[in-house]
């Protein structure tokens, strides 16, 4: 084994048995019913593994799997794209070129050791059912196995990929192999990378290996800090930098120490959160964005509903009682109300990281599902996280989508079962914002996933716009002269919404400061608001208004204009304004 590929750990608590996945993999192994094995997920990670007694080693994967769990195995043979046929053993290799040179004499070492499947996989099989008889118990394992057997339509496979593509079909249920104990073991990142047909298929075994959790992340620490290569700001431990890295794993915490030792700068909380963004953002390959903010929800104007709601689930939160919390939040409202700034609010207010969801979409075929998996997988990691989506309706689709051969159906099956699974609720909190809820499928707004579903308006009363007003200058720190705005909201009857007296203050700001000002005064503040014109959409606003209003689960979040229509008309009023905007039907 390379010295650069395992790192000996003394002294760390005794691992009494083998991580999930290894048990997963090893029970399947021992049922003698499967040849064919998938391992995905966190694969280019260091693993833990007790070696004696008090000592441990992180080995990279092909390790781990050919030495612990496989380590009696008499054959243990590897394969790629890059690197071709090779040996766990110098034994091994031996044989195999002995064995071959007999069969083969014409062939050269090239020849026995390609990387091209069409030439190595013959080879391997013709191998393999020598040993079989000598009751030669082997395993191949095949690392990049996207580059095997890509997913695609098997129509749209080359003859190389369309080979192994079949070979590896044939491998995963053959009898000899079976009988044999000959055991072939895919390795990949995402499983979505692989082709479907081999992944579906009942003869083939899917095992992940997730990020590591807490424990290991703090075995890990303890590691680098028994080398002396782990820098802490003083009262900060192995134990609880492992608590604050969640997502990360630990070729990501070694990254981290390094860079920490290199820059002679001891890793603190600020230190920690910097790296932290830095790395998942980088491993998400620009699909997940932090959302970073100074605000909690008292720099929310109005919505006092709302924000009760949310005060509520703080509340559980710092109570540890994730069990009560609701799987995610439909926030719906017309544009300009401050969804999204409420949400992130709520994430300064309960102080878990907040993250929103990027395009994933491409238009490569697999690439997709690849990045959603990536997504996902890091979402599970970082628990507990917040997780916003904004125009949702138009970021998820639905399941009826057609022209993408089925991409966008997958995707949505795969983004709603996800947020349905009750074993995240109150680790992944999901926020659905959209001004259109009438537009995402009910299958995202049941029960089980956006259960809560809340809803902003404009502010109606002068006390109400006022409060706003304030709100705002204390966000946007303005330093603003004292007078009276209620005048001026009388004079102008604008119906302001958050986005537009955000915009009225910044060039309030402007104004002054183009006449050298660090403060604003009543006249910038009348000559501003003189000038506005509101965008003019009226119809937009009153369909996003009354389907925000169909949609809410509590008559107290509706203002009192809309409180007494009947849900009849209501309806029928929101079809007038579809059929007048010219948009189809799907009430």
């Amino acid at each position: 084994m390379k010295e650069k590929e395992q790192l000996i750990v003394k002294n760390l608590p005794f691992i009494k048995i083998l991580p999930t996945w290894a048990q997963e993999l090893s029970y399947k192994y021992l049922s003698k019913t499967a040849n064919l094995y998938i391992v995905h997920g966190n694969i280019r990670d260091f693993l833990p593994h007790k070696m004696n007694e008090g000592e441990f080693m992180f080995v990279r994967i092909q390790e781990y799997i050919s030495e612990v769990l496989f380590g009696n195995r008499d054959v243990i043979a590897f394969f790629d794209r890059s690197s071709g046929v090779s040996f766990c053993a110098p034994e091994m290799r031996k044989d195999w070129l002995r064995t071959m040179k007999d069969r083969h004499p014409d062939a050269t070492d090239a020849e026995l050791f390609s990387n091209d499947p069409p030439k190595a996989f013959p080879l391997l099989e013709e191998y393999f059912l020598l040993r079989i008889p000598e009751k030669k118990r082997i395993v191949l394992i095949a690392d990049y196995a996207e580059t095997i057997a890509p997913a695609s339509e098997v129509s749209r496979l080359s003859e190389e990929d369309r080979y192994a593509f079949v070979t590896l079909n044939r491998w995963s249920h053959e009898p000899v192999f079976t009988h044999g104990d000959v055991s072939i073991v895919l390795l990949t990142e995402n499983l979505s990378d692989i082709n479907p047909r081999i992944v579906a298929s009942p003869s083939t075994i899917k095992v992940e290996i997730p990020i590591p959790d807490e424990k290991v992340r703090g075995q890990f620490l303890r590691f680098l800090q028994s080398r002396e290569t782990l820098l802490l700001e003083r009262g900060l431990d192995p134990e609880l930098v492992a608590a604050q890295t969640s997502g990360l794993n630990l070729t990501n915490l070694n990254r981290l120490a390094a860079e920490s030792w290199q820059e002679d700068r001891p890793i603190g909380m600020e230190f920690l959160r910097e790296k932290k963004k830095e790395i998942i953002e980088s491993e998400a390959a620009g699909l997940l964005e932090f959302l970073e903010t100074d605000h909690d929800l008292s720099f929310v104007s109005g919505h006092d509903f709302v924000k009760r709601r949310l005060k509520s689930a703080t509340k559980a939160i710092k109570q540890g009682r994730l069990d009560v919390l609701p799987m995610g939040y439909l926030i719906a409202g017309a544009v300009g109300t401050g969804k999204s700034f409420l949400v992130t609010a709520f994430a300064g207010e309960i102080g878990v990281p907040m993250v929103k969801l990027r395009n994933f979409r491409s238009k490569w075929q697999g690439v997709t599902e690849s990045n959603l998996e990536k997504v996902l997988s890091i979402l599970k990691a970082m628990s507990p996280v917040a997780v916003m989506i904004d125009e949702a309706d138009a970021f998820l689709g639905n399941r009826h989508q057609e022209g993408d051969s089925g991409t966008s159906n997958r995707v949505f099956s795969q983004i709603a079962t996800f947020m349905g699974n009750t074993e995240y609720r109150g680790k992944i909190v999901w926020f659905l914002i959209t001004s259109r809820p009438d537009l995402l499928p009910i299958d995202l707004k049941r029960q089980g996933r956006a259960e809560e579903h809340l809803a902003l308006f404009y502010p109606e009363s002068e006390e109400e716009k006022v409060a706003l007003f304030e709100t705002l200058v204390r966000k946007l720190d303005l330093s603003i002269r004292k007078f009276s705005i209620q005048e001026l909201l009388r004079r102008f009857r604008h119906e302001f919404s958050g986005a537009d007296l955000e915009a009225v203050l910044i060039r309030a700001k402007f104004r002054a400061a183009m006449e050298s000002r660090s403060f604003v005064t009543r006249e910038d503040i009348e000559e501003t608001m003189g000038d506005f014109v509101p965008p003019a959409y009226p119809h937009e606003i009153e369909l996003q208004n009354l389907v925000a209003v169909l949609e809410c689960t509590s008559k107290e979040m509706v203002p009192k204009r809309f409180q007494n229509l009947d849900r009849t008309k209501l309806v029928k009023d929101i079809r007038e304004l579809r059929e007048l905007l010219g948009e189809r039907e799907t009430l």
